[in-house]
């Protein structure tokens, strides 16, 4: 047999996501790409490792065998890693956090500076909406979560980044009535949301809930970068975290419509579970988040406070 590392890394996670779309998006490759990889990863074997039903995709009870060793085998791997940076004298080991999918504009100006400091850490980032971050912290799968919105029924500990300030969202050139009520705002609207636990379609729920506002027309996109390019297309209106519209709001391809009640705003952070302990990377690396924070807030986020 002559399997590879990265193989055996591509069918672990086709058998944890049960899918080859979420593997391909996890590992920022192409769905065919990992489709070559597991075709060539069952080459090696006589015994099929998954079965494809309709659209589906199946593992057989030989490939849940393969996928147990092949674990293994990539933790004995990371542990030589790291006893060789631990040789060192190097912070190692491995970081698990999970991010609602706004998020992706915020962690990594708190992840630079600490991966630059400690280059044996390996970090594990998994980028979701609020429903699944949520599941995994509750599983005990990642040291930490960033949300905009406490979970309601666990016991975390919590440190404050920055706020979280949501506005309605038109294309710059799509100018709404002047002087209409609220409800005559909304009732000619189209309005794009996000999918089902997205922590941005909650806020918007709920805002329009709060002020009893008709909604005849929606569309529903799974990520905030596709509810932006919607946006900009002129498809319809959205109320959208400020803090993925930087480039956007000013060349001017989008604007902000004036509404009363508007923004709304919540706060980012870094959250994990109360009971959990904190391994020495991850206290390393909420060290680095006090200490670090109120500068990263400055030199990245400043801009929007002036909106």
């Amino acid at each position: 047999m002559d399997y590879t590392l990265n193989q055996l890394q591509i069918f672990l996670k086709i058998v944890q996501n049960q899918s080859i779309t979420k593997t391909a998006e996890e590992l920022y490759m192409t769905q065919p790409a990992i489709s070559i990889q597991l075709k060539n990863f069952q080459n090696q074997f006589s015994i099929p490792l998954t079965e494809v039903v309709g659209r589906k995709i199946y593992i057989t009870d030989f490939g849940y065998q393969i996928a147990d060793s092949a674990e293994k085998i990539l933790n004995e791997v990371d542990a030589l890693n790291y006893k060789t940076s631990a040789f060192k004298r190097e912070l190692s080991g491995r970081l698990h956090i999970s991010s609602v999918s706004t998020g992706q504009y915020v962690l990594p100006s708190f992840l630079s500076g600490f991966a630059e400091l400690h280059k044996g850490v390996d970090l594990n980032i998994n980028v979701t909406n609020k429903l699944k971050v949520i599941e995994s912290l509750e599983r005990n799968e990642v040291d930490f979560a960033l949300v905009s919105v406490l979970p309601k029924k666990l016991k975390i500990n919590q440190e404050i980044l920055l706020p979280n300030r949501l506005f309605l969202i038109g294309k710059y050139d799509m100018e709404p009535e002047s002087g209409v009520s609220k409800k005559s705002l909304f009732e000619s609207m189209q309005l794009i949301f996000r999918e089902q636990g997205s922590a941005t379609r909650d806020a918007m729920n709920a805002f329009i809930t709060k002020n009893n506002l008709p909604v005849h027309k929606r569309i529903q996109l799974v990520t905030n970068e596709a509810v932006k390019q919607a946006v900009m297309a002129g498809i319809g209106y959205s109320i959208m975290p400020i803090i993925g519209l930087k480039h956007e709001l000013k060349s001017k391809e989008l604007q902000i419509i004036p509404c009363r009640g508007l923004p709304i705003i919540t706060t980012w952070r870094l959250v994990w579970l109360k009971s959990k302990k904190l391994s020495p990377v991850a206290n390393a690396y909420l060290d680095f988040v006090r200490n670090k924070k109120e500068r990263i807030i400055k030199e990245k986020f400043d801009w929007i406070l002036g909106y």
